[in-house]
């Protein structure tokens, strides 16, 4: 009995302190706002690639698990923005290798255009 108490007890446990509640991203976004503009509305696309998780599998100038900056830079130009901004926010993968890139689906479209901008900066 104090076996299924303390089983029943620890699964209530986890359940409850694992449970996260889930604001919908247009209220996150609105209750971020200051004024007009949000805190990441400020941060430079260079700003913006620095503070996720990019760096994990992309670099400046070396292919990682994913193609460095200058790779991505060489292959698209600006006409790609739109494309390559869906990318980071949707994922992807097929382009450079069957590594698929993680969706930054906290990333807004004009985050993910600042980013991509940043990024075709890095041509050779």
């Amino acid at each position: 009995m104090r076996k299924l108490f303390l089983t029943a007890f620890i699964g209530i446990s986890i359940l409850s302190c694992s449970k996260k509640e889930r604001m919908p991203v247009e209220n996150a976004s609105t209750e971020k706002m200051s004024g007009t503009e949000s805190a990441s509305a400020k941060l430079s696309g260079e700003q913006l690639v620095g503070s996720l998780d990019c760096s994990g599998c992309h670099s400046l100038s070396e292919k990682m698990i994913g193609p460095s900056y200058q790779e991505i830079a060489g292959k698209y130009s600006d006409k790609d923005i739109e494309l390559l901004a869906s990318k980071i926010i949707e994922g992807g993968s097929g382009v450079w290798g069957n590594v698929p890139m993680t969706p930054h689906t906290q990333v807004s479209k004009e985050e993910a255009k600042k980013m991509v901008e940043y990024i075709l900066r890095q041509k050779k």
